[in-house]
């Protein structure tokens, strides 16, 4: 087989998003003939653990460690108190104190392009060992954390290997840089390292059609796109809710960024116009909640006893959660980077067959996707009177009983048919590298 060393700084046991892509793509390469080598740090900081992955791997595959230091560590001894403050909430307490401020100052304009850069000389030291004893065709970097691709980079340079710097997020149109302070010459350092690991990598891989035009426009050479996708776990006949509730959900990060206040504001008018739907309304929140998202939800008296909020679910147990609801909430950034963001939970709610209420963009790859579904809905941002008609709208499917949304074609987002489209970019690269060998 053809080996791919694939470098990532999320690996099991990570919980969250950013492991599955991956993680899922090195379950299904040895089907067309590629081994995936998996290169990531030993001792990492993740905001959330989810070991139910670790039974995702591959039974046979090869997974190199190497320690890692970050500063997030001594971010949290110096802190007194507060010590389970997630890093993805960080830049959201309610009032931050001067080492706060201090520390987010020094993240955004001293730690380029992010804390796991510490890693970036250690990971390409070793690697060049690893890179020179092994039979490696082909080298994958994915980010976020874009340190990972500075690793690349250096490995491209000394080795000249061929290289697929894979972004699951934007790099410099990062819409949190804002939120971080960074300086105009911070935000400059970020777009010139960008611009090298895009001119110099053999592809750079997106994860939508307006990302990878949005990295073409940046400098890159040679783009394509490849989405997330969902996992044939299960059928979507088991997903179905036998509860007697109208279930909204949202499973996920849900930041003061996301948070659809316009939502709440709706639903506390229903419940206020429907005795009905107030009795059977119930809206169910699970992973990391911002408190600025809870407390503008509990403003309301009639939604307060109707949330629930859920720990960290484990993605073994997320379809279950899912068969909870007969809404599941898909909520983009407030921003215009966030038109080429596809949510990875977007593929698993199709999957799923429930009914999408999309709050974003209209022109946004993920309201594309959702649009290719009868049953879903997308809504602008302050659309409220569309908002309002959207949720009556299916709160009358679901005292009809008919509250599903149509799967006739997701099969192109299956993790499976995903990893081909990989195996052929990568059989590509290596028909290419051969050519200029034999040349």
């Amino acid at each position: 087989m053809k080996k791919v060393l694939i470098i990532t700084y999320y690996w099991p046991p990570s919980g969250g998003v950013g492991v599955q892509r991956w993680l899922k793509f090195s379950k299904y390469l040895k089907d067309y003939n590629w081994e995936p080598i998996i290169f990531t740090p030993e001792n990492p900081d993740f905001d959330v653990k989810d070991h139910s992955g670790l039974e995702d791997i591959p039974s046979d595959i090869e997974i190199l460690k190497l320690p890692i230091w970050e500063p997030y560590h001594l971010f949290k001894k110096l802190r007194s108190g507060d010590k389970n403050l997630k890093q993805g909430l960080v830049l959201e307490k309610s009032r931050m104190s001067l080492f706060d401020k201090i520390s987010l100052w020094i993240r955004g304009n001293l730690i380029i392009p992010d804390p796991r850069r510490f890693w970036i000389k250690p990971a390409y030291k070793c690697l060049e060992r690893i890179i020179e004893n092994n039979e490696i065709d082909i080298v994958v970097t994915t980010g976020p954390p874009h340190s990972m691709h500075l690793i690349g980079l250096h490995l491209k340079a000394k080795h000249n290997v061929t290289w697929i710097a894979d972004f699951r997020d934007p790099w410099s149109k990062w819409d949190m840089l804002d939120r971080l302070k960074v300086s105009r010459l911070a935000k400059l350092i970020h777009r010139i390292l960008e611009k090298r690991v895009l001119k110099n990598a053999d592809l750079t891989l997106a994860t939508s059609k307006r990302q990878a035009e949005d990295f073409r426009a940046l400098g890159a050479d040679t783009v394509a796109f490849i989405t997330n996708g969902f996992d044939e776990l299960i059928s979507v006949e088991n997903t179905q809710s036998t509860s007697e509730k109208f279930v909204i959900s949202h499973i996920g990060l849900l930041s003061e960024i996301r948070n659809p206040s316009l939502l709440w504001e709706v639903l506390d008018e229903l419940c206020n116009e429907n005795q009905g739907f107030k009795n059977h309304l119930s809206i169910r929140l699970g992973g990391i909640i911002s408190e600025a998202v809870l407390n503008d939800v509990n403003r309301y008296d009639k939604l307060r006893g109707n949330l629930m909020v859920l720990d960290y679910i484990p993605h073994q147990e997320i379809y279950e959660e899912y068969s909870k609801a007969e809404v599941l909430l898909l909520i983009n950034n407030n921003s215009d980077n966030s038109r080429s963001i596809l949510p990875a939970k977007l593929f698993e709610y199709l999957n799923v067959g429930k009914s999408i209420l999309l709050i974003g963009q209209h022109d946004s790859d993920a309201a594309d996707i959702v649009n290719e579904f009868d049953g879903n809905y997308v809504v602008d941002f302050e659309d409220k009177t569309v908002l309002k008609s959207a949720i009556e709208s299916l709160y009358d499917s679901f005292l009809r009983g008919n509250m599903k949304s149509k799967t006739e074609g997701i099969e192109k987002y299956s993790r499976r048919n995903l990893t081909k489209e990989l195996a052929d970019l990568l059989d590509g690269l290596m028909k290419t590298k051969n050519e200029i060998t034999i040349q």
